[in-house]
């Protein structure tokens, strides 16, 4: 019994590479074969063609609104990423800090939800921020297997620097608008959000 199980082995491994080897071959043969009257697989496949002619709204609808949204969003974070560089935080360090401020006892199945984030990614940060001492964890009072988040006076001056660079730009954006137009910014923001985001907003408003 022991040596048909030994054959067996050496005959399944030669069969083995001997496939491998004639499938390889084959392979080989196909690409770069010329056969009569057709043109080599290898010569076949597309080269990618360099094009000189921008893109435009007429192809793509909102092209414009697209590319104001990034220059605006680029310049919106670009004055607190310079100080969040400074202390070796990043844009996930700030929007932990945030919601944490605008929603102490916030839990972290609740930041998760909010952020649309993975545990992992969430974790890295979360303590990073809780080790410096701008953020404090505790359990619940009533459910002791929720995480409830706080932000100390540390977090909270922060978010303050980091939010009066915002908040100036946004002002000096809406600056000379009518309430109604205003309004008409806000509206926009609002249905830009998913369904299930607008929710988690709502959770956060005052």
């Amino acid at each position: 019994m022991r040596v048909l199980i030994v054959k067996t082995y050496w005959v399944e491994k030669y069969m083995s590479i001997v496939l491998t080897y004639y499938l390889d071959h084959a392979m080989i043969g196909l690409l770069f074969s010329q056969r009569a009257g057709n043109t080599p697989l290898v010569e076949q496949m597309k080269k990618p063609e360099i094009i000189v002619e921008p893109i435009t709204s007429a192809q793509i609808g909102q092209l414009d609104n697209i590319m104001l949204l990034f220059f605006a969003y680029r310049d919106f974070t670009g004055d607190a990423d310079r100080l969040l560089a400074e202390l070796e935080f990043g844009r996930a360090h700030h929007r932990v800090m945030f919601f944490i401020n605008r929603k102490p006892g916030l839990s972290v199945a609740e930041l998760l939800e909010i952020l649309g984030i993975t545990k992992q990614s969430l974790a890295r940060v979360l303590r990073q921020l809780i080790d410096e001492g701008y953020v404090y964890q505790r359990m619940g009072k009533r459910d002791r297997r929720k995480r409830l988040l706080f932000p100390t006076d540390l977090c909270r001056d922060l978010i303050y620097d980091l939010s009066v660079f915002q908040s100036t730009r946004i002002e000096k954006a809406l600056t000379g608008l009518s309430a109604e137009k205003r309004e008409v910014v806000s509206d926009f923001l609002t249905e830009m959000i998913d369904v299930e985001g607008r929710k988690n907003l709502r959770k956060l408003m005052p």
